[in-house]
């Protein structure tokens, strides 16, 4: 979760339908595919893709971390930002090297779609952490060149508050304890969408 894009413009994405999920995994997966080389299902196409919104892609294989690449503010239309960010995470996670199309077979897509961000006022760490909800809120820590955001899936791994936000400090290139009147702090929540573990493992 390292590449974050960011745009000066903010924007609240309409209300999603209820078959959402479904067409976000198969527009990240149909992008992934056709750049592998390999034939998959039609991208597909709806009107709500059009309208601004901010995405992770992640990947996972048997359970493991394999790519993740996202956007904190919307700045291009959803299908689109999912489309871009399907291809990054596949291909320039610099923590990874890139998908090859042997692993393609057992990777795993999640997509989260972001609320917009919500400035957070603390004068403390005690403080912060009274403004989180475990297991929902997603964390963006900025201060200066330093920056970092956990996913609220992350508190799956560290369901601790403390630990939570320790961590996310360390990821950002901060000290665990570090506290500052500068450090900027915004909260915001996802709605998430996984394929089944069978699925990952299907010939495509």
């Amino acid at each position: 979760m390292k590449h974050i894009r960011q745009s000066s413009q903010e924007h609240r994405p309409a209300q999603l339908p209820e078959n959402a999920g479904p067409v976000l995994l198969g527009l990240a997966r149909t992008a992934i595919s056709e750049a592998l080389g390999q034939a998959g299902a039609p991208a597909p196409a709806a009107s709500w893709l059009r309208d601004p919104a901010a995405s992770f892609v992640t990947l996972n294989q048997q359970g493991v971390l394999r790519g993740c690449i996202g956007s904190l503010i919307a700045h291009r239309s959803l299908g689109e930002d999912i489309r871009a960010n399907a291809l990054a995470a596949a291909f320039h996670d610099p923590r990874f090297p890139p998908l090859s199309a042997a692993e393609w077979h057992g990777v795993q897509v999640e997509v989260s779609v972001l609320s917009p961000l919500e400035r957070l006022t603390a004068g403390s760490e005690v403080d912060l952490i009274a403004q989180i909800q475990p297991g929902k809120h997603g964390l963006l820590l900025r201060y200066g060149a330093y920056q970092g955001t956990f996913l609220p899936q992350v508190w799956e791994e560290l369901p601790e508050p403390r630990q939570f936000l320790r961590q996310l400090k360390r990821k950002a290139g901060l000290a665990p304890d570090f506290w500052s009147p500068d450090l900027e702090v915004y909260r915001y929540h996802v709605q998430k969408w996984r394929e089944p573990q069978a699925f990952a493992g299907k010939a495509r």
